[in-house]
């Protein structure tokens, strides 16, 4: 019997190797999601130590958003140049440094030039995690195993989140009191990414470089034995085809990526589908929700405890992903988010755009209208969980050839923060002309995304990676 399970893995491989691998690719992205988050807890007092304006702290939270839009286009070129597990190792040093950095920061300017470094770190996680995980992972796998990017960076955010709010409790209710050491609690909040970023190294040290970049770099016997403990006796013959799909090809340039309008219309694609991502206001719920919610009456502490249950909604969404992803398609997933983030998102802007005023001009939500707004803004994430979310990462890591994967993902990863750093800078401006406004905004994006789809986005289900075009 042992014979015949020992024969069994030698032809299909080990896919609880593969699930751990990709798990350990995908801290990069919990890291990318809990450095993204942790902020939302500090905003507050980040304006009060330096007293500043809205739009300083618009650019200030932003500033690690323009960090990532560097990051996620030199990515692409460190992935092709040193190997994706060593391009993790050098994302794991930048996330360590600006968690020092940005926690002990004297001002805004500095604080937000170690937040910029913290996102150069996002930035190239935000495009190795997806790549390596397609690469390492067979066909029948990748769409479920591409989800853990999504996962992680859910997790990521509901642990940032659930920090803020612990350390938060733990000084008395508010960030700018104590906590330990004599520093404030949003300096502990941002030192806390410290531990899982050395862990991010420890971690892409001890997994196995990708097959794909093994065979680029002329070393077939590696990528050979990498692929046999994943897919068994079919690693010779998956070597052979890699390297057929790579043979008449030169080294990945930018230029590779030239075409119609500039561009190949795939990459074009790719651009659209991170930018509509980020269009629909998705992280104005995770940067800016907690000063959201007391904006229409939530205490602090209850706006953080409201954030906390809203990124366990996230989490829970994204398991019911990974479960239908391979099952239903990329493409039907899309869909059914669009439409149902477009209905939320109009609820949410009617709600706001009618609420009353305040003395002071904000936004009041009287009688019921809070607790739709509050059931409205988590539909909204579960339909962004359940779609826009993983999808997106699972198809730039997919839909582009091996030629131009490492250089596509890089663009398309750029715009994807530039496109979030619009949103998330724009914010707090919209949220004083009108919440209603901002959130119309958002329903729009979210309607043009279906339309994106039902005339761009093809299936990719079920396809190896050297079947694409």
């Amino acid at each position: 019997m042992a014979d015949v399970r020992d024969e069994a893995l030698a032809e299909e491989g080990s896919s609880l190797k593969v699930v751990m691998i990709a798990s350990v690719a995908a801290v990069g992205g919990f890291l990318f999601g809990f450095d993204t988050a942790v902020i939302n807890g500090a905003v507050g007092a980040l304006q009060t130590t330096f007293q500043a304006s809205d739009a300083a702290i618009g650019l200030s939270v932003s500033s690690a958003l323009i960090g990532s839009a560097i990051g996620a286009f030199l990515g692409g070129q460190l992935a092709d140049r040193l190997g994706r597990i060593r391009t993790m190792v050098v994302a794991s040093v930048l996330f360590s440094v600006s968690a020092v950095g940005s926690g002990l920061a004297f001002g805004l300017v500095d604080f937000s030039l170690w937040r910029a470094v913290g996102g150069v770190a996002v930035g190239i996680a935000s495009v190795i995690a997806p790549a390596y995980i397609a690469e390492i992972a067979p066909a029948h796998l990748r769409g479920r195993l591409g989800s853990l990017q999504q996962l992680a960076i859910v997790s990521g955010i509901f642990a940032a989140l659930l920090v803020d709010y612990g350390i938060a409790a733990g000084a008395g209710g508010s960030a700018e009191n104590p906590f330990w050491l004599g520093l404030a609690a949003w300096r502990w909040m941002l030192l806390s990414e410290l531990p899982p970023a050395i862990l991010y190294g420890i971690g892409a040290l001890m997994i196995p470089e990708s097959p794909r970049y093994l065979v680029a770099k002329h070393r077939d016997d590696k990528a050979r034995e990498v692929l046999r403990s994943i897919i068994g006796r079919r690693a010779e013959a998956k070597v052979e085809e890699i390297r057929q799909s790579l043979s008449s090809e030169h080294t990945g340039r930018f230029s590779d990526l030239k075409g119609s309008f500039g561009l190949l219309p795939i990459v074009w694609v790719g651009i659209g589908l991170s930018v509509f991502q980020q269009f629909v206001g998705i992280n104005v719920i995770f940067y800016y929700s907690s000063v959201l919610w007391q904006a229409v009456g939530f205490s602090e502490r209850d706006s953080l405890a409201i954030t906390v249950i809203t990124s366990v909604t996230n989490i829970l969404t994204t398991f019911i992903a990974i479960a239908t992803v391979d099952r239903f398609g990329r493409r039907p997933l899309l869909i059914v988010g669009s439409v149902g983030m477009a209905l939320t998102l109009g609820a949410m802007a009617y709600l706001f755009g009618t609420a009353g005023m305040d003395a002071t001009g904000k936004p009041v939500l009287e009688g019921t209208s809070g607790t739709i707004a509050l059931v409205a803004a988590n539909l909204y994430v579960f339909c962004f969980g359940l779609s826009w979310g993983p999808v997106v990462w699972v198809l730039l890591g997919e839909m582009f050839n091996n030629r131009i994967r490492g250089r596509a993902l890089a663009l398309a990863g750029s715009a994807q923060w530039v496109a979030n750093f619009l949103v998330s800078a724009t914010f707090p401006s919209l949220r004083t002309a009108g919440l209603g406004l901002a959130y119309g905004l958002y329903t729009a994006a979210a309607m043009a995304s279906l339309v994106f789809v039902l005339l761009f986005i093809r299936e990719t289900k079920g396809k190896e990676l050297e079947d694409m075009e």
